[in-house]
């Protein structure tokens, strides 16, 4: 039986989650990282992507950075606005703004080519993200701040596993690790931006007000599993 197609809005903001076959990693090294990067930028346009012709053949930092800087000269309407986004080694999360019809699907489908580079250098075949990605609608402001939260605290899982269930035992570190986790836009709202030709920050700047605020709801959010954690503690002694 077919799948209904997707029903998407345009204006409409929503959360992407697109997740690994068998839990498998899909990010093994920096380089997997850089590359799907590169992907969230040049893919979002409305015209034909190749970005084996950017990083194939193995092109040296000067012959990467000319072609990077020819191909950001042609100018093209983008597919999405890319609110936020955060990798993790066996899934991702996206936060998107559809703002032309069919630019998420489009989007998602060119960043799909992605498996073809993974599977060319771990000489694998077959699929590498599940066959469907998962759109969430984003109805109020309420859900749009947990999003955020949410994407942005997502690396904790990588060094306090469980801490969703099981709360934040070391909030210093949690917060610490947090900032250093660098395949994602937290930085870019918080500090110093690392991908300021992926992210549009306007948005949820305008939303929160600051970089300050930006960094608070997400630390107060950890802070919240921490204190949950004590309680629980004082609960059992």
């Amino acid at each position: 039986m077919p799948r209904e197609p997707r029903q998407i809005e345009i204006g409409g903001i929503y959360h992407i989650i697109n997740r690994a076959v068998e839990g498998r990693e899909i990010f093994c090294k920096p380089q997997d990282f850089h590359r799907f990067i590169l992907g969230l930028e040049f893919c979002n346009t409305d015209k034909s992507t190749d970005l084996w012709r950017l990083v194939g053949s193995d092109p040296t930092l000067p012959e990467l950075a000319e072609r990077l800087k020819s191909e950001r000269s042609e100018k093209s309407d983008p597919l999405v606005k890319n609110l936020a986004f955060v990798l993790m080694p066996n899934h991702i999360h996206l936060i998107l703004q559809e703002i032309k019809e069919g630019g998420i699907s489009k989007y998602m489908q060119k960043l799909g080519g992605y498996s073809t580079y993974f599977n060319q250098q771990y000489k694998r075949t077959g699929s590498l993200f599940q066959s469907r990605f998962k759109s969430v609608l984003i109805k109020d402001d309420n859900q749009l701040n947990n999003v955020f939260v949410y994407l942005h605290s997502n690396p904790v899982e990588l060094w306090e596993s469980g801490w969703k269930d099981f709360k934040v035992k070391n909030q210093k570190q949690a917060i610490k690790k947090l900032a250093e986790y660098w395949p994602s836009s937290y930085n870019d709202y918080v500090g110093e931006p690392r991908f300021p030709r992926v992210v549009d920050k306007k948005f949820f700047l305008d939303f929160y007000g600051s970089k300050k605020d930006c960094r608070q709801v997400v630390e107060d959010w950890i802070s919240f599993k921490a204190q949950e954690t004590e309680i629980a503690k004082k609960t059992l002694e």
